[in-house]
């Protein structure tokens, strides 16, 4: 066994809390600055030129303190489990926002989004086809607690419906979480 190869080994949570905590710092710091300056700009709006930068930068966006608390404690705990796998976190969390933030621009509502949310559906998503695919005892253990924590969150935030929400920003999130584990948690 090749202990060398970090590919094909899972990582610890340890070894990557602080890239965690930098991105949820950053998360809050872009928050606190978008009370002095109209970041907002940046919102993702769908099939519009001007809303392609939103595809980056939405996840970094938040409407009120409620928007960025109710993001924050999820993705603390979903990256912190996608620590645990075997994917590279870093380069797996860039392929989420990119692939959700790219089908929600082509296919979403016409209305802008922001919010870390969409990211939030993608861990969700990511982790629990990943934690099958992998076929390790831990990845398991771990799809199995997402689906058991998240899974009525995901159900009922892909609802279409309710006011304020993106429930297509969440479908689109789940869409390409799964699509991303389905290529890289298949990868040797």
């Amino acid at each position: 066994m090749d202990h060398g190869n970090r590919r094909n080994h899972a990582h610890h949570v340890g070894e990557e809390l602080r890239g965690i905590l930098l991105f949820l710092v950053a998360i809050w710091s872009v928050f606190l600055l978008d009370r002095l300056l109209p970041l907002e700009m940046f919102a993702l709006w769908p099939r519009r030129l001007s809303g392609l930068p939103g595809i980056l930068a939405s996840p970094f966006l938040h409407l009120d303190l409620g928007h960025i608390l109710s993001n924050t404690i999820p993705l603390l705990v979903l990256l912190s489990l996608l620590a645990g796998s075997r994917a590279n976190s870093g380069r797996t969390v860039v392929i989420l926002i990119v692939l959700s933030g790219a089908l929600l621009w082509l296919f979403g509502r016409p209305v802008p989004v922001v919010g870390a949310s969409g990211l939030v559906f993608a861990l969700i998503g990511f982790l629990i086809l990943s934690g099958i695919l992998e076929r390790r005892l831990v990845a398991l253990l771990v799809s199995a607690f997402v689906a058991f924590s998240y899974g009525g969150t995901l159900m009922f935030g892909i609802l279409p419906g309710q006011p304020g929400v993106s429930w297509d920003g969440h479908l689109f999130g789940v869409i390409g979480g799964v699509a991303a584990a389905w290529f890289l948690a298949r990868q040797p």
